[in-house]
Formats: C-alpha cells, structure tokens, sequence
C-alpha cells in the first residue's frame, strides 16, 4: 500500500508458509508484477540463518562502507563471503570456520607471530600465522 514509486524495483517477496498471509495478498501483488517465493516446507530455521547472516553482514560490512556502485557492491559481498566462510570464527562450530577442519587441539599463540590482512579496504581484518 505505501510502496507508491518503488513498487516498479520491486520484483519478489520471500515470505515463510505463515497462515497468516490471506491468499489475497499474493494476488494482489501479482497484480503488481511482484512474485511470491515462499520458504521451503518444514524448515523452520530457514529464516533464522539467513537473517543472521544478513544481520551480520550488514552490521559487520555495509554499515560501514559507502558503496559506488553495483559492480563494487558485488565485489565486496564476495569478498566478505569469502571471509565468512573461510577465516571468521562461527560459535556453532567451536569457533571454527566453515570451510576448515575443527583445530585438533589449542595452540601455544606465544610461539606464533600474526600477520594483519585487510579485507574490503581495511573495514574487516583477518589475521594469520606468520611463517
């Protein structure tokens, strides 16, 4: 109802399978050229993970980069997923990342000397062992 002008940028809606969308509303927003995606069936943490990753992302990257344009935007989303996936520790996972093997066992960090590398123009700073 107030999308007004924006309504033409608009191209779909990712809702969950709640009952409490009337099966109007999809009409409706047919009508508007907009498609309605629902979420898969019997997942109920489906939004839950994407939220927090959007959260996450959002808070950690966009809120602190100013963006030029799309071909920038997408660099720097990838770049960030590559952090996410590959370095940034995950509580789930024992503070492991992802795409690496659990740590089998804790490491002496005074033996080890870290090297800083900045990731999406200095907002994110991944650290590594230095050899």
């Amino acid at each position: 109802m107030d999308l007004d002008e924006s309504a033409d940028r608009i191209k779909f809606l990712i809702r969950d399978r709640d009952i409490l969308y009337p099966p109007e509303l999809e009409h409706i927003l047919s009508d508007a050229g907009i498609a309605t995606v629902r979420t898969a069936v019997r997942v109920p943490r489906m939004n839950a993970v994407m939220e927090r990753w959007i959260g996450g992302c959002r808070r950690e990257l966009l809120d602190r980069t100013l963006i030029w344009n799309l071909p920038h935007l997408r660099r720097i989303l990838r770049e960030y997923e590559t952090h996410h996936n590959t370095h940034r520790p995950h509580m789930a996972l024992a503070s492991a990342a992802p795409d690496k093997p659990l740590p089998a066992e804790v490491a002496d960090l005074d033996v080890f000397r870290a090297r800083k590398r900045d990731r999406t123009g200095g907002v994110i700073r991944e650290y590594h062992r230095a050899s």
